[in-house]
């Protein structure tokens, strides 16, 4: 099988923890370079990570015509110009989330893949682990009877950490770009819906440049159904969901990420009980990766579109108002 060749922009700790040891352990792609503002960081890190070309600069990086597609790990606001970039240069692109600093962002970035003819996702890792199509299952199954709400959890304490990029109000920083974006896009991918309000309450730090350092929220769905939610820069570790009907619930203890001492499975309880449901232990990031590098080699349409990502920063930018102007925002 034909391999693609994926080029990294940047040195984030997201890409040499998860996503590049991902991609190197997937069927469909190999990393085949890596470019950082300096060279000498380029090569520092291909080194450890067994990359085979370094570039000191973005550009150079997207000139190489032997980069199939590209991986954007810079900060949020820089994910607009380097999207569109790699795109004018005819490169895939898979975009870490948040996708953009507002939803208008994102439209544009979309709107310039599509026109350039290149496969375009965002970094939505967890979704592409098999445990949320056994998750949709059950629901459409009627064991948890019908749906009542779903309840996210995704909260780090990183806080001492002051000059983190996170903590940058002009480049995209705060709890809700961060790790808030991840219990809003299950509860969409869930209910295979929008929702119809926002109100979210947040804690804003003068000593981390006024970023969300702390936030809890409601998201607004049909029939009554409601996301609450927190995420938080500034608290105890957790990443929960748990999903409530009137007849049982299903809980996930480790709904986005999972630790090495951690497991996939989840827990449903119902009218016969407690059960675990055992999932198969797969890395999410080679999923991920193997979902673009299909698409990519056949054309078979993406799980999730680019425009998905367009509708999770409308969502965002109604939490964002919502929590500064602290009042209910309408989607």
């Amino acid at each position: 099988m034909k391999k693609i060749r994926w080029g990294i922009m940047g040195s984030a700790s997201i890409a040499k923890r998860a996503v590049i040891p991902g991609i190197q352990q997937s069927e469909t792609g190999e990393v085949y370079a890596i470019a950082s503002r300096g060279l000498e960081k380029a090569k520092q890190t291909a080194e450890e990570l067994n990359i085979p070309n370094a570039y000191g600069s973005y550009e150079e990086l997207l000139a190489d015509p032997n980069i199939d597609g590209v991986y954007i790990p810079l900060p949020n606001h820089l994910h607009k110009e380097w999207t569109i970039r790699a795109a004018e240069a005819g490169k895939h692109v898979l975009c870490e989330k948040p996708l953009a600093i507002d939803a208008s962002e994102a439209a544009e970035m979309v709107e310039a893949c599509e026109k350039a003819g290149v496969v375009f996702a965002e970094a939505f890792m967890y979704r592409y682990h098999p445990r949320y199509m056994m998750i949709q299952e059950i629901i459409q199954s009627g064991e948890i009877g019908e749906l009542r709400g779903i309840h996210g959890t995704f909260t780090f304490n990183n806080a001492k950490d002051k000059g983190n990029v996170r903590y940058k109000q002009e480049w995209g920083g705060g709890s809700l770009y961060d790790v808030g974006v991840y219990p809003i896009s299950a509860a969409r991918m869930l209910l295979g819906q929008e929702p119809q309000a926002a109100t979210v309450h947040a804690l804003f730090s003068e000593d981390h440049d006024h970023v969300d350092m702390m936030a809890s929220g409601i998201l607004e769905f049909e029939k009554g159904v409601a996301l609450t939610f927190d995420c938080g820069m500034w608290a105890a570790f957790r990443n929960t969901l748990e999903i409530l009907g009137t007849e049982g619930r299903i809980e996930v203890p480790s709904a986005f990420v999972v630790q090495q001492d951690q497991s996939d499975n989840f827990y449903v309880f119902s009218k016969d009980g407690r059960r675990e449901v055992e999932v198969p232990r797969l890395n999410q990031y080679s999923l991920q990766a193997d979902a673009l590098g299909k698409s990519i080699l056949s054309g078979e349409p993406l799980p999730f579109p680019a425009t998905d990502a367009i509708s999770n920063m409308k969502v965002l930018d109604a939490c964002l108002t919502s929590a500064k102007e602290r009042r209910r925002v309408e989607i």
